[in-house]
């Protein structure tokens, strides 16, 4: 058979992703920092993008309820004027539902005015090194030893090549951090952890051989190897347990109680607030929002300017086009946000209502059904946002756990709140009475949870709780300790 060559037509369909589609993808993940920050690039390049007033930006807010949908302003752009992302009617809707239920966004106070200003450890060792009776050399030592200090604490720095890099004695490095081991908080300038529990316990006067045993034995101690500690030490069961509730009176990080840096707070994306007619309110944090406008009249005056057909309208053409986009992006951006907390409100309302113990199974799916979304969407919006609800900050996708079964044929329930009913047996449970993971199924079970040992074990390692043989001698420790 002889092969031929034929030309056929065939008609097909197929979906590309435009870059700008890509980016707007992009912005649903992108935590409010940083948007910002692509905002503050796109007013860079963009000469017809400006940054709104604090009470122009773009907004969103919902009441809702069983019956009700979180509705956010749409962008437009065909007015004469400055555009914004966010319509006036919606803006003063908004500040009257906000007025109902709390104060402006303007009148709400940072959370750093609340933080007090602390003293950080290096202004404290600084303080304490001023104040003693230092020699030159003595002082510029201290000083350098001081500045590799960690916030925990701990000197990690070879003193010979300290000496070295200053041409003197090691000894005399070892005499000044002799010293500064004194400073307070005790154990501060240890290179150990050994050394840390050694210095509080020698301003305790409390450094005995037995002692000395017991902290050069420390890896003994963490795998509770009670038997050969007391023979290390010398000492019997008694003695060891005042020993080890002496050792847990102790700091092993003792510059932690100092604040190192900057307070770090999180931003909530959504609030949600009791609505006062019943349900909840539910608003964007217009301070997560980037404010951003067209000005509509500065494109008017340049285009009147510039020669029809030119690269340079064209260019202003193009840059009319990507702001447009821009608004647009970030008022569905907001629209989105909006719509997937709403329903996460409406799906976990027990939650809201009664604590952890009523959270209810969720997965992206539930809420991508609901609200008519892809499942991909719902978790690029759950990812780095924040809700700030009557019982805290929570992190959205703290709301998706997976379902366990109920015992009882009703409905099942979330992984989350089986983990804080372990986490409330266990900190009920008795000296007397530890249970183990087989008794704490059975406990779960009257309680309408059907769950294997396997994951009360698996639960219960995640929150670090130790195992009940673990539990019962930290109990006893406790009890001789008193």
């Amino acid at each position: 058979m002889q092969p031929t060559a034929s030309l056929l037509q065939r008609q097909q369909q197929s979906m590309v992703a435009s870059p700008q589609l890509i980016e707007s993808i992009r912005l649903l993940q992108l935590a409010h920092a940083e948007l910002h920050q692509y905002v503050e690039r796109e007013l860079e390049k963009n000469p017809l993008l400006e940054t709104a007033a604090d009470d122009e930006g773009p907004v969103g807010d919902a009441s809702s309820n069983s019956e009700t949908d979180p509705q956010v302003g749409a962008g437009g752009n065909n007015v004469d004027g400055p555009t914004r992302a966010g319509s006036p009617d919606r803006v003063g809707q908004r500040k009257s539902q906000r007025n109902t239920t709390n104060d402006a966004a303007g009148s709400r106070p940072a959370p750093e005015e609340f933080v007090a200003l602390t003293e950080t450890l290096h202004d404290h060792v600084a303080r304490q090194i001023a104040l003693t009776a230092f020699t030159p050399q003595e002082r510029l030592i201290a000083g350098l030893l001081a500045a590799d200090l960690e916030d925990t604490g701990y000197l990690r720095v070879d003193l010979s090549d300290l000496a070295g890099s200053l041409n003197i004695r090691e000894a005399d490095v070892e005499r000044v951090l002799g010293t500064l081991q004194q400073f307070d908080p005790p154990g501060i300038f240890a290179r150990t952890l050994s050394e840390c529990l050694e210095i509080q316990l020698r301003q305790r006067d409390r450094f005995d051989p037995a002692m000395a045993a017991l902290v050069a034995n420390l890896d003994k101690l963490a795998r509770r190897d009670f038997q050969t500690l007391k023979q290390r030490c010398g000492v019997d069961e008694d003695d060891l347990l005042e020993m080890l509730h002496e050792i847990r009176a102790l700091d092993p990080k003792p510059g932690n109680r100092f604040q190192s840096g900057e307070p770090q707070s999180i931003i909530p994306d959504v609030w949600v607030m009791p609505s006062p007619g019943g349900g909840w309110h539910i608003e964007l944090d217009p301070d997560t929002l980037p404010k951003v406008l067209i000005n509509q009249t500065y494109f008017a005056e340049v285009s009147r300017l510039t020669a029809k057909g030119s690269k340079d309208q064209a260019f202003l053409n193009e840059c009319l086009e990507s702001a447009n986009w821009l608004i647009r992006s970030l008022d569905q951006r907001a629209k989105t946000i909006l719509k997937v907390a709403a329903e996460i409100v409406r799906q976990q309302d027990g939650f809201l209502e009664h604590g952890v113990d009523h959270l209810r199974p969720l997965t992206l799916k539930t809420v991508a059904d609901a609200i008519k979304l892809h499942e991909s969407t719902v978790s690029r919006v759950t990812s780095n946002k924040y809700m700030l609800t009557p019982r805290g900050v929570f992190e959205l996708k703290y709301f998706f756990t997976v379902p366990i079964a109920s015992s009882q044929g009703g409905d099942a329930h979330s992984a989350e709140a089986v983990r804080h009913r372990i986490k409330a047996i266990i900190a009920l449970e008795s000296p007397k009475d530890v249970l183990s993971d087989e008794d704490i199924v059975l406990r779960l079970k009257e309680t309408g949870v059907d769950v294997a040992r396997r994951t009360v074990t698996k639960y219960r390692e995640a929150m670090n709780i130790p195992s009940s043989v673990q539990r019962r001698r930290e109990k006893r420790l406790s009890l001789n300790g008193r």
